[in-house]
């Protein structure tokens, strides 16, 4: 290790780039939060195309462009919708006034909306307006604030793991066998937290288990193949998908179609939103709408995989390359 005292210029060099990445990491984290409002949100609404048209008017006066509208026959197929993970809520009117279908389960965020949306609706029609929570959180999480808080170490944690991975194990089949079982591992762990400690989820705990395990071992994968392929740069290239991307666009906090085009839509095609929808999806919807983020991960866990195995095959080609070269050394 050298002794000789650093330079002013590597000093300032490492000031100025630290400084640059902390702000960086605050506007990746900070800008989809300051820019968050309702964009495209899909809300069924109950009625003929008459009442149905009357409504989105109203709704499209009142902001523009909040609401992706979807007529439906009646109030089951409203809930169903809901339940399916088609729609967020639902308009319900009647003789009675407005129903109004949230599904905190979905986000909290968008469910409050919607009732201050449908509230204000009513009193502009003069009616009486009536709201129910079609799938709700638990009630030892009614804020689904566990989930939200799960998804930094969501990310976090299979981003840990891959770069500990190539720092501490050798071998891709020992790097492989290690990533599964922190992956089977944690995700028991988190699960168990989420449910038993936090009280945040309420489905199957085994099927929110595998959720869980496929977001991290996937998440790990990413980063365990880049960093064998690429080295540090790989590192960086990780930390960036996962962390400074990954994490702020994956919508846990509030609702992919509230972060600002076309970063909601980029935001589940990463681990970490794929994963947190994912995990909802399951543990609240029972498994509905699970074919997009269950592609996304195995999607990213395959290109971990293929990464890594470049990785050992080039590895395998230059040792073989560097023998042939030292045994004609030897022979001349």
């Amino acid at each position: 290790m050298s002794t000789t005292p650093s330079t002013g210029r590597t000093i300032g060099g490492l000031a100025v780039g630290l400084s640059l990445l902390l702000s960086v990491m605050l506007l990746c984290f900070g800008l989809p939060a300051i820019n968050s409002e309702p964009r495209d949100v899909p809300l069924a609404i109950v009625g003929d195309e008459a009442t149905v048209g009357a409504l989105e008017s109203t709704l499209d006066a009142a902001q523009g462009g909040a609401f992706d509208v979807m007529a439906v026959t009646d109030a089951a197929a409203a809930e169903q919708s809901i339940r399916d993970r088609e729609v967020y809520g639902a308009l319900i009117p009647g003789s009675d006034g407005l129903t109004v279908d949230v599904a905190s389960a979905a986000s909290p965020t968008v469910a409050a909306a919607l009732t201050a949306m449908g509230q204000a609706v009513a009193a502009q029609a003069g009616v009486e307006v009536t709201v129910n929570d079609v799938v709700p959180t638990s009630e030892d999480d009614p804020k689904g604030v566990g989930l939200s808080a799960g998804a930094l170490p969501i990310a976090l944690g299979g981003f840990m793991a891959g770069v500990a991975t190539t720092l501490v194990i050798r071998g891709t089949r020992q790097r492989l066998v290690t990533m599964a079982t922190f992956g089977v591992v944690a995700g028991l762990a988190m699960t168990a937290i989420l449910e038993f400690a936090f009280g945040t989820l309420t489905g199957n705990f085994w099927a929110s288990a595998a959720a869980a395990t496929l977001g991290i071992v996937a998440t790990g994968m990413t980063v365990l193949g880049l960093e064998s392929l690429l080295g540090k740069p790989g590192i960086a290239i990780g930390a960036v998908l996962v962390v400074l991307l990954g994490n702020p666009l994956s919508g846990l906090t509030s609702a992919p179609e509230l972060l600002p085009r076309p970063w909601g839509t980029i935001g589940q095609l990463l681990p970490p939103g794929a994963t947190g929808t994912l995990l909802r999806n399951v543990a609240f919807f029972d498994g509905a709408a699970i074919a997009q983020p269950l592609m996304v991960l195995c999607s990213w866990l395959a290109i971990g995989v293929v990464l890594l195995w470049l990785s050992a095959w080039l590895s395998a080609r230059r040792l073989a390359a560097s023998t042939v070269d030292a045994t004609g050394a030897s022979v001349a």
